[in-house]
């Protein structure tokens, strides 16, 4: 399976420990497409249904995905944790990506 960066993917998470974010669950591939090419692992962001507003979420609203991209929660999964591709973000939700990892990971 071919998986591209900012697509939605279903995936599941567990196991967990702690507060991670748990169960089988739509995530959105984070890893660029050459690294999502040659390695067995990929970045992701998980999506909440629920969440109050924080700097670190990007609210989304897709045709059979709504909430919350959790770029507090960023994880490598292996690629055999994807269950299937749901869809793709939109270019305006893929820019406010991109600004809320710069603004809370990059100085």
């Amino acid at each position: 399976m071919e998986i591209k960066q900012y697509e939605i993917v279903l995936e599941n998470l567990d196991p967990t420990i702690g507060s991670e974010m748990k169960k089988t669950r739509p995530c959105v591939v984070i890893s660029p497409n050459e690294m999502n090419k040659y390695l067995q692992t990929i970045v992701v962001a998980p999506l909440t249904s629920s969440s109050k507003t924080y700097p670190t979420r990007v609210d989304i609203k897709q045709p059979k995905t709504k909430g919350w991209i959790v770029l507090d929660q960023i994880r490598t999964v292996d690629r055999t944790r994807i269950i299937k591709i749901l869809g793709n973000l939109t270019t305006t939700e893929i820019e406010a990506v991109k600004t809320v990892i710069m603004e809370t990971y990059v100085e």
